[in-house]
């Protein structure tokens, strides 16, 4: 049975406490995470402790990080049920270590990972706690695992891989150069320069093209029902696969990134019977110039729409590397006025963005010298299902390291894909880069995927199915949400002259078409194969039109 006490760090920096805007990242995560489960945005890591390091260093090396970093210094003032405008990093202050004595049967990993579940599902105040919570394991005395839970507001993924590699360094006992790149602070400062709000302001303009006329619902067929969060997770582990992803970019001349994209999405694709994904790229704005090794939270939505419609797998990968440059490029942005604009496009189009298709790239956060430690898989590929995680897309990607081994996860709807086509997909999705790696792979009707993969395709057999612009819609659907909008049993749906057209009874109640309308909006998220009628016709004392 293990033993534990809470041991109380402190750290001072001799710099004076500094005041200024949030960034754009933190805004946006700070948005999240007024919203969202904090089981889903906070994250959580288990850094490996080096075979040198005592108690006693472990913890200096953790002061040292957060006297190096100020987004470790930083709080965000003010009421808790309000988004914060300002951030306030503190010159000196205080954190806790759980110090956790393992016994004699205890398996270091699964405390862990029990410590970083709990921790996960409590909320961090952003007002006053320290953004890392810590347990440093030990077994007779000696630190031999350090767990931690991650708040978002102050730290992505990437930073979260570059202090891991600076806590490498510290608790072994060497030293490090001061840090290079800017503070959030002088981030904030930027991004309200003329040149950070003409990128702003180009990046709404790229959204809203997207948003506008590309399709709302990637899946949109006659397995797609309301969406559940709690979605399985899909391990995959291939040495033969990242030596297929490095043939194939060096074949097609790509990035590894791209060449990975344009294979997801050909295969999501192909499973939605779609010409065009959209999809949004996580953390996908670090691009630019200086921000590297930026210790903060940049994470903000890439979005991407990319057109499967061509002959070849090669062509394919050459317009996602164009389409996911333009993407990232755009991936700075004001998330209040992102927001709007979904909100102002859906009142317009009658249907709600669905963000189904998703992809991260983690492959950086791991650091290459532990990625090296990892055994190689026991078999070739190796699958493995993780419990559900609450995951509110209908399809993602994870990708955690593409060098010697290629290692990713894949969360699936069952709607989109059950286990077994699941595990399908990702054979499918080590096949396609196998091939990529030789040869040019066919595209189209007539192509390769179906015979490649065994995937099943979006069939749009038994509802009435109409597509309405770039969207496939149930016309059952729709009068489904009309009905569960309204609390109206009689609704009849129809499809003609261009227009969608509801005849509803209100049952005598004095609805006008604009207060119908705003009830079928507020009801339609989680209805992805369904959109606000073009027209209501209101009987039973009411009158007809749509605003």
């Amino acid at each position: 049975m293990s033993q534990q006490q809470d041991v109380v760090v402190q750290f001072g920096v001799e710099t004076a406490e500094a005041e200024g805007p949030l960034t754009l990242g933190q805004d946006n995560m700070i948005r999240c995470l007024r919203h969202d489960e904090p089981s889903h945005m906070n994250k959580q890591a288990t850094w490996t402790v080096p075979a040198t390091a005592d108690l006693a260093g472990c913890l200096s090396a953790l002061r040292t990080l957060a006297e190096r970093h100020a987004a470790l210094r930083t709080v965000f003032p003010g009421p808790a049920d309000r988004q914060p405008e300002r951030q306030r990093v503190r010159s000196a202050g205080e954190f806790i270590v759980r110090v956790i004595a393992l016994g004699a049967d205890e398996n270091p990993a699964e405390c862990a990972e029990r410590y970083c579940w709990d921790g996960r599902r409590q909320a961090f105040d952003l007002g006053e706690d320290f953004p890392l919570r810590f347990a440093l394991l030990t077994r007779h005395d000696l630190p031999v695992l350090l767990a931690v839970v991650i708040c978002h507001a102050q730290l992505d993924g990437v930073a979260t891989g570059l202090l891991y590699q600076e806590w490498l360094t510290l608790a072994a006992g060497g030293t490090l150069p001061p840090p290079a790149a800017p503070t959030p602070i002088e981030v904030a400062e930027q991004e309200r320069s003329s040149s950070g709000q003409r990128r702003t302001r180009a990046a709404l303009r790229h959204w809203e093209h997207i948003l506008a006329d590309q399709p709302s619902a990637v899946f949109a067929d006659d397995r797609i029902g309301p969406n559940d969060t709690q979605l399985p997770t899909l391990g995959v582990r291939s040495t033969a696969g990242a030596a297929a992803l490095v043939r194939a970019a060096r074949r097609t001349g790509a990035s590894n990134s791209a060449v990975l994209l344009a294979c997801y999405a050909a295969l999501a694709a192909h499973r939605a019977a779609r010409g065009t994904v959209v999809m949004a790229a996580l953390s996908a704005n670090r691009h630019r110039p200086g921000l590297a090794e930026h210790i903060g939270t940049l994470a903000q939505d890439a979005l991407l729409a990319v057109d499967t419609d061509c002959p070849d797998l090669d062509t394919l990968i050459g317009r996602t590397q164009a389409q996911a440059l333009s993407g990232y490029w755009h991936a700075t942005f004001d998330a209040e006025r992102i927001w709007q604009l979904i909100e102002d496009v859906a009142h317009r189009r009658g249907a709600r963005f669905a963000r189904h298709v998703v992809v991260n790239d983690l492959s950086a956060t791991v650091p290459d010298s532990v990625a090296a430690t990892r055994p190689d898989p026991p078999t070739d590929p190796d699958l493995a299902w993780y419990p559900a995680e609450p995951t509110p897309t209908r399809l993602m990607l994870n990708i955690w390291r593409t060098a010697g081994c290629l290692e990713f996860t894949l969360h699936t709807h069952p709607d989109v894909l059950d286990r077994d086509e699941t595990e399908l997909f990702a054979h499918a999705l080590l096949r396609l880069l196998d091939l990529a790696g030789r040869r040019t792979v066919r595209l189209g009707p007539d192509g390769e995927l179906a015979a490649l993969t065994g995937l099943p395709v979006g069939r749009r057999d038994k509802g009435r199915w109409q597509q309405i612009g770039a969207n496939w819609i149930d016309l059952d659907a729709v009068a489904d949400l009309l009905r569960a909008a309204l609390d109206a049993k009689d609704v009849e749906v129809h499809w003609q002259g261009g227009e969608l057209t509801a005849t509803v009874d209100t049952g005598g109640r004095a609805l006008t078409p604009g207060q119908v309308h705003a009830a079928v909006m507020a009801a339609l998220p989680g209805h992805d194969t369904a959109m606000a009628p073009h027209r209501y016709e209101l009987t039973g004392g009411s009158g007809s039109g749509r605003d």
